[in-house]
C-alpha cells in the first residue's frame, strides 16, 4: 500500500515540476576536486583509489533531515537503525555490520565511544554548521584507525571566509521546537565560529499509563577556531552535547517508560605544516557521562546505571614527496577509561557520582597503539596506495599484529575508471559487550577482538551530467561479536558471543544525473537525480531457535531515490524515497508481555519531501517525513513515528 501510494505521488510531483515555469536554477556542481581522507594523504575524489561518498552542504541543505543520523539514512551503504528520532538513539552501521564496527570522526578526530556505539553519533554540532560528510566503506584502518572495522563517517564542519551571523527556528508535529544561533568572525588569518542550538519535542509515543516516553530535550554548543599562514595552519574545536530523552522500550520490551540522560564534550587541537616534510598531528580529549533509568524517575524501584568515560589521544604523523610518490608515516596512542556502576572490574575504592546518591564501583582502562606506514603513487591515469598498520591494545593478550591494505585505480579513458582494493582491520569489544551483565544480559569479559578482511572491485563512469559507480565486495569476518538469546529456554539471558566466522558478499550501484547539463539547458526544472541500490548476502543464516540482537540482522536490500527540482523562480523541492528489506526476527511483546510469537522484519518504504524558498538573507522551508504514514520497525517492538511535519525560517547576515 505504501509503495503504490509513493509511485502515484512521485509521478504527480514530477509532472508538476515539468509543467512549472522554468527559471534559472542552481548551477551544476562537482565534488571531484574535493580533498577527502580515504588514505593517510588527502587526495581528491578524482585521484582516490577508493570510493568515498560525499554529502556536501548544498545537498545537506536540500534534504528533509534535522540531524546527521537523518542525513546518513540516504547513503545506500549505511544502515541507520533508529530507536528515538532526530538522533536521540540511533545505531549506525555499514555493509551488514553492527553499530560498533564503524569509526565516527569529527574533523578527522576519532570520537567513537568505547562504552557503546548506541551513543556514538551524538554530535555537538548542528547540521547547519556542517560543510560535508565523508563516508568511507569497508575496513579503513590505514585512514582512520583500527576501530573502523567496516568503514568510517567523517563530519567536516564549515570554515567561513567572512564574518557573519545566522539564526534559525523551526517547529512541527509533536510539539517540536528547534532553534539555533551561530556567529563567525574572520580577521587577520584567524577564524572563529560559535554555534548553539536547542531541540525539544513531546515525542510521538506514550506509555500504557498515558505519559510521554519518546520526549526530547537537547542542547548543543560548538566552538571552532583556526589560524592559517603560508607555512602552517592551526585548528581547534570544543563542543558539548546535553540530551534528556524518553527511551520507550529501547532496551527492554517489558518496560515502556525508560529514560536516558547523556552529556558529551569534545576538544581537539590540530597542526598541519606545508613544508617539505608535511606534518599533520593532533591531540584530543573526549568525555562522556550518562545515566540510564529502567523505570523513569524511580531509582528505588530499580537502580540507575551511571557511566563516565574519558578518551585521550595523540596522533603524530606526516608525509613527504619524492620522485617515486608520497610516503606517509605516523603513530596514534589512544587511552580509553571508564568508571561505572556495572561495567568493568572492581575499583580499589568507590568514587562518588557527581550530583547523585550513587557510587562508581567498577571500571576499566586500556590503551590502543597504532603505527602506520603508507606509500602513494599518483599518475595521470593510475593511482596506487599500499600501507600497513601495526596495532596493539593493552586490553587483551594479543601480540603486535599487522593489518595491511592495498588500493589501486586506473583510468582507462576520460570517462571510465576501474578500481580494486584489499584492506584489513580489527576492533576491540566495547565496555558494554565485555561487562553488561544486568537486566537480562550476560556479557563475556573474555571476548576476542573482531577481525575483518575485505576485497572490492568496481567501475566508475563520469561524463558531463552523469556519474555512475558499480562495485562488488567480499568481507571475511572472524570473531565477530553479537548478542544472542536462546528462545527455547524461558527467561534466557542475552549473551555476548564471538561468532566464529561471518562472510558477506555485496553489490552496490549508484547513479547521479544532472538533466540540465545533459540537455545543455541551465534552466531545466530538475537539478539532479540520485538512484542507488545495495544488496548483501551473509554466509551465516540466523540460528534456529536463537534470536540475534545485531550481527545477524542486516539490510539485505536497500534502495534510495532522490530528486531535486527547481520550481517557479527559486523554489526548491527535494523528494526522497527509501526502501528497506531487513533480515532477522524478534520476539513479539504486547503491553510488556511476551506473546511467545516470533515476528520477522517486514520490508517498508518511506517517502520524505522538503520544499524551501530563499528570499534575500532569509530562507523558509517546510518538510515532511514518512509522507505515506507507514508503520515500520528498525528494532523489534519499537514502533517508529508516522508522518511528521516540520517548518522553519533561517536568516543570515554577513558583515
Amino acid at each position: 500500500m505504501c509503495k503504490s501510494r509513493f509511485f502515484s505521488i512521485a509521478a504527480l510531483l514530477i509532472a508538476v515540476s515539468f509543467c512549472a515555469a522554468a527559471q534559472p536554477g542552481t548551477p551544476s556542481y562537482t565534488l571531484d576536486s574535493v580533498a577527502v581522507t580515504g588514505s593517510k594523504i588527502p587526495l581528491s575524489l578524482g585521484q582516490s583509489a577508493r570510493i568515498v561518498t560525499v554529502m556536501d552542504s548544498v545537498r545537506i541543505a536540500a534534504m528533509p533531515a534535522m540531524s546527521v543520523n537523518d542525513l546518513l539514512k540516504f547513503a545506500v551503504a549505511v544502515d541507520v537503525r533508529q530507536r528515538g528520532v532526530m538522533g536521540m538513539q540511533t545505531d549506525i552501521s555499514m555493509r551488514g555490520g553492527t553499530h560498533d564496527q564503524i569509526a565516527i570522526l569529527l574533523n578527522g578526530i576519532n570520537i567513537s565511544d568505547p562504552q557503546t556505539g548506541h551513543n556514538a553519533a551524538d554530535f555537538p554540532v548542528d547540521i547547519s554548521q556542517i560543510e560535508r560528510i565523508e563516508i568511507l566503506e569497508g575496513p579503513a584502518a590505514r585512514a582512520y584507525g583500527t576501530s573502523s572495522l567496516l568503514g568510517a563517517v567523517n563530519i567536516v564542519t564549515k570554515s567561513f571566509e567572512e564574518s557573519g551571523v545566522t539564526a534559525r527556528v523551526e517547529g512541527g508535529s509533536y510539539g517540536l521546537l528547534n532553534a539555533g544561533l551561530s556567529g563567525h568572525i574572520v580577521k587577520n588569518g584567524f577564524s572563529n565560529n560559535l554555534s548553539a542550538s536547542y531541540l525539544r519535542s513531546d515525542g510521538y509515543n506514550k506509555t500504557k499509563a498515558g505519559t510521554p516516553n519518546t520526549d526530547i530535550s537537547a542542547a548543543k554548543l560548538f566552538y571552532q577556531g583556526a589560524y592559517s599562514s603560508d607555512s602552517f595552519s592551526l585548528g581547534w574545536h570544543a563542543g558539548a552535547s546535553l540530551r534528556d530523552f524518553g527511551s520507550n522500550t529501547f532496551y527492554s520490551p517489558k518496560f515502556d517508560d525508560q529514560f536516558e540522560h547523556t552529556f558529551k564534550s569534545f576538544t581537539a587541537l590540530q597542526l598541519e605544516t606545508y613544508t617539505k616534510l608535511h606534518i599533520k598531528s593532533s591531540v584530543y580529549w573526549n568525555h562522556s557521562q550518562d545515566r540510564f533509568e529502567l523505570f523513569r524517575g524511580q531509582k528505588d524501584k530499580y537502580p540507575y546505571n551511571y557511566h563516565r568515560v574519558n578518551v585521550a589521544g595523540v596522533n603524530l604523523g606526516g608525509w613527504f614527496e619524492t620522485s617515486i610518490g608520497k610516503t606517509a608515516f605516523g603513530a596514534e596512542v589512544r587511552n580509553e577509561n571508564i568508571i561505572s556502576t556495572n561495567l568493568g572490574e572492581p575499583l580499589s575504592s568507590p568514587i562518588p557520582v557527581t550530583g547523585a546518591d550513587a557510587e562508581y564501583r567498577v571500571g576499566l582502562n586500556r590503551t590502543d597503539m597504532n603505527f602506520y606506514l603508507e606509500h602513494n603513487v599518483i599518475l595521470r591515469r593510475f593511482t596506487f596506495s599500499a600501507g600497513v598498520v601495526a596495532a596493539k591494545n593493552t586490553g587483551n593478550n594479543d601480540r603486535l599484529r599487522l593489518y595491511p591494505g592495498v588500493d589501486a585505480s586506473v583510468r582507462i579513458s576520460d570517462s571510465w575508471k576501474l578500481y580494486a582494493s584489499y584492506n584489513s582491520s580489527l576492533r576491540m569489544p566495547t565496555f558494554t559487550e565485555l561487562y553488561y551483565s544486568v537486566g537480562g544480559h550476560q556479557a563475556d569479559k573474555n571476548l576476542k577482538a573482531e577481525r575483518m578482511q575485505a576485497v572490492e572491485f568496481g567501475v566508475k563512469y563520469m561524463k558531463a551530467g552523469i556519474r555512475a559507480i558499480a562495485s562488488v565486495y567480499y568481507h571475511k569476518g572472524t570473531n565477530l561479536i553479537d548478542w544472542i538469546k536462546d528462545n527455547s529456554v524461558p527467561d534466557a539471558p542475552w549473551t555476548s558471543v564471538n561468532h566464529a566466522e561471518l562472510n558477506s558478499l555485496g553489490e552496490e550501484i549508484t547513479l547521479h544525473i544532472e538533466p540540465g547539463v545533459i540537455a545543455g539547458n541551465e534552466y531545466f526544472p530538475i537539478r539532479d537525480i540520485d538512484i542507488s541500490y545495495s544488496h548483501i548476502d551473509q554466509s551465516k543464516a540466523p540460528l534456529e531457535g536463537y534470536e540475534s540482537y545485531y550481527a545477524l540482522e542486516y539490510l539485505r536490500n536497500k534502495a534510495v531515490i532522490q530528486a531535486d527540482f527547481i520550481l517557479l523562480k527559486k523554489l526548491n523541492l527535494n523528494i526522497s524515497y527509501r526502501w528497506h528489506d531487513r533480515v532477522g526476527s524478534y520476539r513479539l511483546y504486547e503491553d510488556g508481555a511476551d506473546t511467545g510469537k516470533t515476528v520477522t522484519f517486514s520490508p517498508y518504504s518511506l517517502l520524505d519531501a522538503k520544499i524551501s524558498y530563499p528570499f534575500g538573507n532569509f530562507r523558509a522551508y517546510l518538510s515532511a517525513e514518512n509522507l505515506l504514514n507507514c508503520r515500520y520497525f528498525d528494532h523489534g517492538n519499537v514502533p517508529q513515528p508516522g508522518i511528521w511535519i516540520k517548518g522553519g525560517l533561517s536568516f543570515t547576515f554577513f558583515k
